[in-house]
């Protein structure tokens, strides 16, 4: 019973985690996205070169918000993420073999040399 919770749990959480790494997969696309619109505030408005500056500082300003929200928010947490469960699951994994052991009345030795091997 404990084994099929924790692969459910495990499963919602990576879940969870591929909502981050897919908002880092897509906030590049929004940042071009925005630049493409700031680029076309400016085309709208090239025989007036006093408006020309804000469109194009638009366009740079989505394509960096864009980048650097995938790369330094998004993608390092969805990996972050999936580190933390994988350690999460593998501690679980070690607990159940460890009371299964036990159930089974095995030598406290051999189960301490079993469970060790989860540790490196």
């Amino acid at each position: 019973m404990l084994e099929v919770e924790l692969e459910a749990q495990e499963k919602q959480d990576i879940n969870a985690a591929k909502v981050f790494e897919g908002m880092g997969i897509y906030a590049p696309t929004l940042g071009i996205i925005g630049a493409v619109l700031g680029l076309m505030a400016v085309m709208r408005n090239l025989t007036d070169p006093s408006k020309l500056g804000p469109g194009i500082a638009a366009a740079f300003t989505a394509t960096i918000y864009g980048i650097a929200s995938a790369n330094l928010f998004f993608l390092p947490l969805a990996a972050k993420l999936k580190s933390v469960i994988a350690v999460r699951t593998r501690n679980q994994d070690m607990l159940i073999e460890g009371l299964i052991a036990i159930a089974e009345g095995e030598n406290p030795r051999n189960i301490e040399s079993r469970l060790l091997g989860y540790l490196k």
